[in-house]
């Protein structure tokens, strides 16, 4: 393996304004110690206070999402891994990113679900989200009740952005992210 260059590296973070990036297998306690991390890191940058709860709730139901996800596909650490960056962009804004494998079929359907998403607009999100809460939950579904990509959707300033990219034909990487 060649040597990694961490200047290099360190020098990128900081040109693309990254606060906390982590990549590898993600668990309950690592996901609580990394958050807070970040809790602390925005205390310091004294950030404004609900932009701070904000950014902090946005990256929790990321993680959580993906280590649910992985757990119920009963996936190794290999393939359960997870990228998480927090970044400033550069109008100072906060921008929430994360990453992992998924099924293809299942990361078309998240696509889908975020560009419905980013056609409404802070109205039309409160109360998708009201539906959403009114609506009985299937006890046989694993899944939740998609109230959480409806509620990173309402914090973000921005639509939602979410990607694809094929890994091999059954297996996709998905990025989603969100600006605080």
């Amino acid at each position: 393996m060649a040597p990694i260059d961490m200047f290099a590296m360190r020098e990128c973070y900081n040109q693309q304004q990254i606060m906390l990036c982590f990549n590898g297998p993600i668990s309950r306690s690592l996901i609580e110690e990394i958050g807070n991390a970040l809790r602390n890191y925005m205390s310091e940058e004294q950030a404004h206070p609900s932009s701070a709860m904000d950014v902090f709730a946005v990256y929790i139901e990321m993680t959580q999402n993906i280590r649910h996800y992985t757990r119920e596909k009963n996936w190794s650490d290999q393939q359960a891994g997870a990228t998480v960056v927090v970044a400033r962009d550069d109008q100072g804004r906060y921008v929430v990113s994360a990453g992992n494998l998924i099924e293809t079929a299942d990361g078309q359907q998240l696509l889908t679900a975020v560009a419905e998403l980013a056609k409404k607009d802070k109205a039309g999100l409160k109360a998708l989200y009201k539906e959403q809460l009114r609506r009985p939950r299937d006890e046989h579904v694993a899944t939740g009740a998609g109230l959480g990509l409806i509620d990173i959707a309402r914090k973000s300033s921005e639509p939602l952005k979410a990607s694809l990219q094929p890994v091999s034909d059954e297996l996709s990487f998905i990025s989603l992210s969100a600006v605080i």
